[in-house]
């Protein structure tokens, strides 16, 4: 049974949440100040932690800089609906979705059955292990590993399969709706700007090339390109 954290001060909220959520096959433990949650979620093992972005004693955002500081424990943020802000920050601070409030309890299912399926999909013996080579860059798909010039980059679940999915197709444009549905698993909605936060933050990490140039590029138009180094894209 997979195990989820729920952090969040609406003590009534979660117990209508814990109550859906067990029905649905997950166990629940919810938890009503900040501080508290980032201690259980770093002490103990969960599948997954739905996060508040306002919660006493520490924020939520706060909550989501411990948790990341030491795990990779996937996060699913709560938001005020129409704060984009919460959002932005949430998804460049590492959360893996977020979901605006007030919602449907079967999103929340949806977006909680989503983040489990990208991380049991690590582990899966019928994935297709695999080693890209773009440039100085390595991606490991059996290990999760990525490291470039020899020197690893930690990246989220999100960022990896990003990464993973774009260096696929290295060298070739990929559509902004392939890349929602095939790494945040969901339909595509041209006012998600998630996917865009998360190719920043994998921007960010991975840098560019030696000459100056971005690794990851976008194409009006169309969606985002790896692509090839400046070598390989001249023969």
């Amino acid at each position: 049974m997979e195990r989820i954290l729920l952090a969040d001060d609406d003590t009534g909220l979660c117990e209508l949440l814990t109550e859906f959520l067990e029905s649905e096959g997950f166990k629940v433990e919810s938890i009503h100040d900040g501080a508290k949650a980032a201690s259980k979620a770093l002490a103990e093992r969960f599948s997954l932690v739905i996060l508040d972005v306002m919660l006493p004693g520490l924020s939520g955002m706060e909550v989501l800089k411990e948790i990341r500081r030491r795990s990779q424990v996937p996060v699913l943020m709560l938001t005020a609906r129409g704060d984009d802000v919460d959002r932005i920050v949430g998804l460049e601070l590492g959360a893996d979705d977020y979901l605006p409030k007030p919602f449907n309890p079967r999103e929340l299912v949806a977006r909680i059955r989503a983040v489990l399926r990208r991380g049991r999909m690590e582990g899966s013996p019928d994935s297709k292990a695999s080693v890209y080579r773009v440039g100085d860059m390595i991606i490991d798909t059996a290990a999760r590993h990525v490291s470039s010039s020899g020197s690893r980059i930690d990246l989220t679940t999100v960022e990896f399969d990003l990464l993973e999915t774009l260096a696929q197709s290295a060298g070739t444009a990929m559509s902004r709706e392939i890349l929602v549905r095939n790494v945040l698993k969901r339909s595509f909605s041209p006012f998600d700007r998630s996917l865009d936060v998360h190719v920043s933050n994998l921007r960010r990490k991975i840098g560019n090339y030696s000459d100056g140039s971005e690794r990851i590029k976008t194409v009006r138009g169309i969606g985002y390109i790896l692509a090839l180094p400046p070598e390989d894209s001249k023969s």
